[in-house]
């Protein structure tokens, strides 16, 4: 073997080329270049607490998609630490092993098994970091451990504090393999023992996984189509493809860069058009960051019962009630909807996501963990602390201003499906109810029930939990004629935005052009 330099790139959660510091310095720094991804068998089994999947179908397509776009040297499953060792020892040359840090605890023992082994066999070890938006390193604050615990002052700090670095460059080739080292077959999804998931044309994410599907995603939603500049209005949508960015599978697994989208952003506000829209892209990725550097701050705190405020609940364990919550099988339609969307692909919009986390955490009552793995299973788009942190926010015990913030199911499917097409399109049982009527299938006569040959019980479940403010709709019809939200532009397609929910509660002013 030769004795040129040979630098190990280990790739997790940073499938591009583009704006990629490790595989930048590498090229700088080696003569030879390995890029290694490991198909670690601790991703594929059962999640700590309720023993779910921690990778389900859709991600792991996505996955295969990232990896073959990217073209890398491929393994089967082995641990990281065991397929660097056999490489180190096979390759009588490498001088580095480099790779991109990780926040949360998992991904640090990988970690520190792969630097033991480097230090064992005299190999230096070369990380980087490059998942979020602002640099660690940029922070406005002294330590990690002043990170406030309120997103908006993070924000606010970060926005007049810090500097979004610039793009590193992409390389036109790699350096080559080693003489006698050949490219990994990348395996399937039935080598990993899983099935190959089927398409489902209603998806919302009909998208693949790779760095090129990436950049064609940023380039039709802004510069083809124009969709960022009415991103703000649409975000709430359900049904639709450009209702939103659609950047977060691409984003969790590193297949486009953070800072890449903030450019791309900048570039765009200076030739085309600034509003509060193309803003909220970016305040959006501030809050991926504040999630990212909360895991940094607290650890393992993150997945603990008592979540980040040490304070106990007295959640329940009911599987059945668990069970209806995760087949889309509750009673309640726009729940129902929503846990069959993110069965059936894999992709749950935000709306979704955080009614359906307050149904199972407020009216259910259930170990907020449950959701939390449920979604690490599914998700296409999963990250450890986007997920986590979330959940935690829904839960009250995590960065949350206000403890008991509960959403009402009813007035919430009709605020953003008042026509009640998004619960028709995925809960066909319901598909004879007209307009909003569907949100509430209990309140219908026997005879409007039997006209829509619906059977409560039968055909659709009676609802397994009734809250007491779900009454003040009863009856109630929506205002306005105006469709449901599709991801079409202007403000008149979208239902009217709430200051007291999501995260418009802690944006009170306007962007400065």
């Amino acid at each position: 073997m030769s004795t040129s330099r040979i630098v190990i790139c280990l790739l997790r959660n940073d499938l591009r080329l583009h704006d990629n510091e490790l595989l930048h310095w590498a090229q700088r720094n080696a003569e030879y270049i390995v890029p290694l991804y490991c198909f670690d068998p601790r991703h594929y089994v059962g999640t700590y607490n309720y023993n779910l999947p921690k990778t389900g179908p859709f991600r792991l397509r996505f996955l295969l998609e990232s990896i073959r776009d990217l073209r890398n040297t491929g393994s089967c499953l082995m641990r990281a630490e065991e397929v660097v060792a056999e490489l180190l020892k096979q390759l009588d040359s490498v001088s580095t092993v480099a790779f991109h840090e990780e926040v949360t605890s998992e991904e640090l023992n990988v970690e520190k098994r792969v630097k033991d082994v480097c230090a064992q066999m005299k190999v230096k070890v070369h990380t980087c970091w490059g998942s979020t938006l602002y640099h660690r390193e940029d922070l406005p604050f002294p330590h990690i451990s002043r990170l406030p615990d309120v997103y908006t002052q993070f924000r606010k700090a970060a926005e007049t504090q810090s500097r979004v670095r610039p793009l590193f460059p992409t390389p036109e080739q790699l350096k080559p393999l080693p003489q006698g080292l050949e490219e990994g077959a990348i395996p399937t999804a039935e080598d990993l023992e899983q099935t190959e998931p089927v398409a489902d044309p209603r998806s919302a994410f009909p998208c693949s996984g790779g760095e090129s599907q990436a950049l064609a995603r940023l380039k039709h939603y802004f510069w083809d189509t124009d969709a960022v500049a009415t991103y703000k209005e649409t975000r709430n949508g359900l049904i639709g493809v450009d209702y939103s960015t659609k950047f977060a599978p691409w984003l969790a697994m590193g297949c486009i860069s953070p800072r890449y989208i903030y450019h791309q952003i900048q570039q765009y506000e200076r030739e085309r058009t600034a509003n509060q829209s193309t803003y909220w892209v970016i305040f959006e990725l501030l809050w991926r960051d504040y999630f990212k550097f909360v895991g940094v701050k607290y650890g393992n705190r993150l997945f603990q019962i008592k979540g980040l405020q040490d304070k106990y609940v007295p959640w329940k364990k009911d599987m059945k009630l668990f069970n209806a919550w995760k087949e889309g099988q509750t009673g309640v339609p726009f729940v129902d909807a929503n846990m069959r969307e993110l069965a059936m692909t894999g992709f749950m919009s935000n709306r979704g996501r955080q009614n359906v986390a307050s149904f199972l955490i407020k009216d259910l009552g259930l170990d907020w963990r449950m959701g939390a793995e449920w979604f690490e299973y599914l998700l296409i788009d999963h990250d450890v602390c986007s997920n986590y942190g979330n959940w935690l926010y829904s839960a009250g015990i995590g960065n949350d201003p206000r403890e008991n913030r509960k959403f009402n199911m009813i007035k919430q499917g009709l605020d953003y499906d008042n026509n009640g097409d998004y619960v028709r399109l995925w809960v066909p049982e319901l598909q004879g109810i007209r307009g909003a009527d569907v949100h509430m299938p209990w309140t219908l006569s026997t005879a409007s029930l039997s006209h829509a040959h619906v059977s409560l019980g039968e055909t659709y479940p009676a609802p397994i939990v009734t809250a007491p403010e779900w009454s003040r709709h009863v009856n109630k019809k929506p205002s306005g004629t105006r469709p449901s939200p599709r991801g079409k532009k202007g403000p008149s397609q979208t239902p009217k935005q709430h200051r007291d929910t999501g995260i418009d509660f802690y944006f009170s002013r306007s962007k400065n052009l």
